[in-house]
Parts: structure tokens; C-alpha cells; sequence
């Protein structure tokens, strides 16, 4: 059953399916409603094994506790991937600095030295960075989180299709093999970032699919869904996932599905907040295709409200270096000056 924090609703996955294994019609109606009403809710009973997502956090917890200097060793503009060690106060939302710092991670292989060249987005592709000698408990627990968050994702967009009365295998195609999903470690602390002031991530929409949030006991998350003139507050539940859609499957679906703006409060001066972000994402050379909505969904649909300065783009690829271009600006100028021109 799910019921209201606020605003936003609580799914449980572990009721998803019905014994026949196809979905079960509450769930899905449940499902349509948060997507499309509230583009957020929590998710409970998602798989994780016992202790997994508090384990995580403890062992990130380490990382940052780690001295600057051994997690400049893994200084992000070092990696023409964008992957590795962000800086407190060097990440950028809005075109002003954020109150936190992070590692950036994505699947590990080998880079792509030979593309078209209207196909940049291949410069995404490569190798990560992990604390090897300092932590080396951190990369298999980071690494086992993306599993679990990939076979959650996947799941949630195969109940997603079928509340657009659509097959339920209508989005696989373009996850198939090589997803280009991407996660991210992340702390925050209030009142050292002096030019970010309480912003510990600017309001944003994400610019992918599905994202899967676990946060800490902290809180700062505030969505503003859609008609609404108050932002909410996204209340920690212990374990759960906070879960939100991307502008491309807003576009896909003419406004039907809502990529929800948000925003994270930084905590007080002092405070530590933990927070492991993943977002499902389809292969860089990926096309999204308009979806086609029954008739009675088509009407409800919001049509779609295109920023001119943040134009949404069919390729998946463009779209994610796009937003890591803006997102790290110093990475972009020193390994790709000639995109900053382009």
C-alpha cells in the first residue's frame, strides 16, 4: 500500500509482482500516480542484503575522512572521463558552486580512442578512479551497490512501460549490454563553501531516466512537482530509495511522466550528510523515440515546456556530456577546450 510523506508517496518493490510473475495492477496503478502526479517517491523491499546500504555509507564515510591529499589522488580532473575525486565546492548547478564533495563512477571499460565526429560522447567511455591502497573496501561496495541499483532501475522502467499500457519490455532495447550508467559518492557539509551559502545542490531536473537515490539520516532533499508553488521536503526513511525520472522520459512522453525539479538544502555548519546517487541510463549512442501514449494518458499529458538554454536532445550521449560539461567545467577546459567552442 503506499502511503504519503508530505507529498510523496511509498512504494514497496517486493510487492510488484503477483505469483504468475506480471505485475500487480495496484502497484502499477500506484506507480502511474507517483510518476506522473509527483515525478518522486520512496521505495522499500528493493532487494538490498542486510546491512548493505548502511554499510555503504559507513565505508564512504571513510573515504572522506580520508586527508585531501590522498583524495586529491584521485582529482577528477585528472580523468578525461569525469570520473574520480571532486573537490568540496568545485561541482557547479545553476552556474554556482555546490556545498559538497564526490566521486563519480561508471561502468569500467576501456576508452573509445576512434568515433565520429558528431559523436563526442564517446569521451564519456573509460576507465574509473578508486582509493586502491587507502580503502580498497570501497570499490567492491560501490561497485555491488550498481548492480542492485541497475536490476532496480530496470525493473521500475519494465512497471513504468506497463502503466503506459505499453509491453513491458518497450524500454530494454536501449539499456541492452552496455548501459552507461553513472554513480556518485557523495558528502556534504554545512558552512565551508562560503559561495554556496545554503545550496548544497542548485534546483535541477536530471537529465537521464530513472534515478535512485539513498540518503542519509540527515535530510535536505526538496522536490517541487508539478503546479506546485511549495517546495516538499523528501523525509530519510531508513534503507529506502528515493526515486525520480529524468527529462528524457518527460520528452518521451510529452509531459506525461514528470522529471520533477529538486534541490538539496545544504546541512548546518557542521554537519555531514552521505548520499549515494544512480542513475539507470541507457548506451551513449542511444536514440529515445517518442512513446506512444493511449489515447486517455495522451490527455493528460503536459505537453512539454523546453528550456531554450537546456535543449533536450534525442541522443542519450549528448545529453550526458552536455550535462558533465556544465557540471565540471574545469575537466571540460582542460582535457576539451575545443567542445567549450563548439
Amino acid at each position: 500500500m503506499a502511503h504519503d510523506r508530505g507529498t510523496i508517496p511509498v512504494l514497496d518493490l517486493s510487492s510488484a509482482r503477483q505469483p504468475d510473475g506480471t505485475f500487480s495492477p495496484d502497484f502499477i496503478e500506484q506507480l502511474r500516480d507517483a510518476t506522473h502526479r509527483v515525478g518522486f517517491f520512496q521505495l522499500t523491499g528493493y532487494g538490498a542484503s542486510p546491512g548493505q546500504a548502511e554499510g555503504l555509507l559507513a565505508t564512504i564515510k571513510r573515504f572522506f575522512d580520508l586527508p585531501l591529499a590522498e583524495r586529491m589522488k584521485l582529482d577528477n580532473r585528472l580523468s578525461p572521463h569525469f570520473r574520480g575525486y571532486t573537490r568540496m565546492g568545485t561541482e557547479v548547478t545553476q552556474g554556482r558552486a555546490d556545498a559538497r564533495e564526490q566521486i563519480d563512477y561508471s561502468p569500467d571499460r576501456e576508452p573509445v580512442r576512434e568515433y565520429p565526429r558528431d559523436q563526442p560522447y564517446w569521451l564519456l567511455q573509460g576507465h574509473n578512479m578508486w582509493p586502491d591502497e587507502a580503502l580498497p573496501e570501497l570499490e567492491p561496495a560501490a561497485m555491488a551497490w550498481a548492480g542492485l541499483m541497475s536490476r532496480v532501475g530496470s525493473e521500475l522502467l519494465r512497471g513504468i512501460a506497463v502503466s503506459l499500457q505499453l509491453p513491458e519490455d518497450y524500454f530494454d532495447e536501449p539499456f541492452r549490454d552496455t548501459p552507461a550508467w553513472m554513480g556518485k559518492l557523495v558528502h556534504y557539509v554545512g558552512g565551508v563553501v562560503e559561495a554556496a551559502g545554503d545550496q548544497g545542490v542548485g534546483s535541477h531536473a536530471d537529465y537521464g531516466f530513472v534515478t535512485l537515490l539513498l540518503q542519509d539520516a540527515v535530510g535536505g532533499l526538496e522536490v517541487l512537482p508539478p503546479g506546485a508553488d511549495e517546495w516538499a521536503s523528501v523525509q530519510p526513511i531508513p534503507g529506502a530509495l528515493v526515486v525520480n525520472l529524468g527529462e528524457m522520459l518527460e520528452v518521451a512522453t510529452e509531459g506525461y511522466l514528470a522529471a520533477t525539479i529538486h534541490r538539496v538544502q545544504a546541512p548546518a555548519p557542521g554537519v555531514d550528510r552521505y548520499s549515494v546517487p544512480f542513475f539507470w541510463s541507457p548506451r551513449l549512442d542511444a536514440v529515445i523515440e517518442p512513446v506512444p501514449l493511449p489515447p486517455e494518458l495522451k490527455a493528460q499529458a503536459r505537453g512539454i515546456s523546453d528550456d531554450p538554454s537546456n535543449p533536450m536532445l534525442a541522443s542519450f550521449g549528448l545529453n550526458m556530456l552536455k550535462g558533465r560539461m556544465r557540471a565540471h567545467p574545469d575537466v571540460t577546459e582542460r582535457h576539451y577546450p575545443q567542445l567549450m567552442k563548439r
